[in-house]
């Protein structure tokens, strides 16, 4: 019996409630007085809760591999990641609640600002001065307007995200999702071509370079948004619903469309959030806490301030959430979980292989003799290091929803 149909077997629905708090890219390395962004954080809290709960540390994908946030997230919501591979583009279009059907090629974009140097495009910005959003939705709507198809059969479909950021849904016969990045990844560079990584992928890259041909006559006079850079070309995957596995009523509190992305690919509600602060996000998870039996919530600027390398306005990001616990406490979930789905340390400006973080808490854990909620103390928890996949089936059993295997 492999894993999937295990759970579909052992799963069992009761009305008991799952708190997964994400502080994204949580984990830390040590800055010049010793301790983590997490061990610098005043979290007493945090802290209080941990003293009552099983501390360990988790590994997103396996010892040594940095993993990006869609496998990272994936392992958490208790998928195998290298089984199940999510593309990018597929992401970003879900998080802005795109439609997406099988045969979409679903593609994440930037705006960028290029310049003509000796005939050839080079990239001065690769994210157009991280334009406003209202800019961003006043070009996308000009784009859709004039490239509404591809030829004869392939409909373009262009949904603004936030800042530069916008999602692309190709839709038409014989597309495939084996395509490089156009994006060079560095300023000062060309833009790439569009590449065929499979032989299927040939028809794919004519319609994607006629597309950006299009594109760059419409928005060549813009001052700073003036060409785009596409990523992760990717089809919708074949994955089963957290309900189907796990028999969870499961929701999703994020705000930003990656992380949405994901949730809804696994089958989450999304749950509207009215503004990007935390305390937002709280309300939302107390007005529909009544409605489910799994919370996703998430939280995104330790991860941000990390790629930033800001190592204090990462710790103050992790003190206003711990500010904020004892109202997600006083809901009484019946188990809590405080993770990462990845380290981010200030000190690399980016993600890493380090293990992150884990906190459960539920009234049948065995205690912990720690006072504290840090990578040192996770590091001498009960839980011990293990996949971050196996932190899911680690909730539902101290929330008594698996039933005993065998006899």
């Amino acid at each position: 019996m492999d894993r999937e149909n295990l759970f579909r077997d052992l799963a069992v629905e009761t009305d008991s409630k799952i708190l997964l708090v994400v502080l994204d890219g949580l984990g830390g390395l040590p800055g010049d007085d010793g301790k983590t962004e997490l061990e610098a954080a005043w979290t007493p809290n945090m802290d209080e809760l941990a003293s009552h709960s099983a501390l360990g540390l988790t590994h997103p994908i396996s010892y040594g591999i940095t993993p990006g946030s869609g496998p990272s997230h994936l392992a958490l919501f208790g998928y195998d990641p290298l089984k199940h591979e999510i593309g990018r583009g597929v992401l970003e279009n879900l998080g802005l609640e795109v439609e997406l059907k099988k045969g979409d090629l679903a593609v994440r974009g930037n705006f960028c600002t290029v310049k003509e140097r000796n005939g050839r495009l080079v990239v001065l910005d690769r994210r157009a001065g991280r334009i406003p959003t209202e800019k961003n939705i006043e070009l996308c709507k000009k784009l859709q307007e004039a490239i509404g198809k591809i030829g004869d059969n392939v409909e373009a479909l262009f949904t603004p995200g936030m800042e530069h950021r916008f999602a692309l849904r190709l839709r038409g016969e014989g597309l495939e999702g084996c395509l490089e990045d156009t994006d060079p990844q560095h300023e000062g560079l060309e833009p790439f071509l569009p590449r065929a990584t499979c032989l299927q992928g040939e028809k794919t890259v004519a319609v994607v370079e006629e597309l950006l041909s299009m594109v760059r006559k419409l928005l060549k006079n813009e001052e700073k948004a003036n060409f785009v850079l596409l990523r992760g070309f990717s089809m919708v995957p074949n994955i089963p619903s957290m309900e189907e596995l796990f028999k969870l009523r499961p929701a999703a509190v994020a705000t930003y469309p990656m992380y949405r992305g994901l949730a809804r690919l696994v089958g989450m509600d999304l749950l509207p959030v009215e503004g990007m602060e935390l305390e937002r996000e709280v309300e939302t998870l107390e007005r529909h806490w009544g409605n489910y039996t799994f919370f996703y919530f998430h939280v995104k600027k330790t991860d941000s301030y990390g790629e930033d390398g800001n190592f204090q306005a990462k710790v103050r990001v992790i003190e206003a959430f711990d500010g904020l616990l004892p109202q997600l406490l006083s809901l009484g979930p019946q188990v809590v979980a405080i993770t990462g789905d990845h380290s981010t340390p200030s000190k690399l400006r980016g993600h890493s292989w380090h293990p992150n973080p884990f906190l459960l808490f539920s009234p049948y854990v065995r205690r912990e003799a720690q006072q504290v909620f840090s990578e040192r103390a996770c590091a001498r928890g009960i839980l011990g290091q293990f996949p971050a996949m196996e932190a899911l089936p680690l909730m539902m059993a101290h929330a008594l929803k698996l039933k005993k295997l065998g006899a």
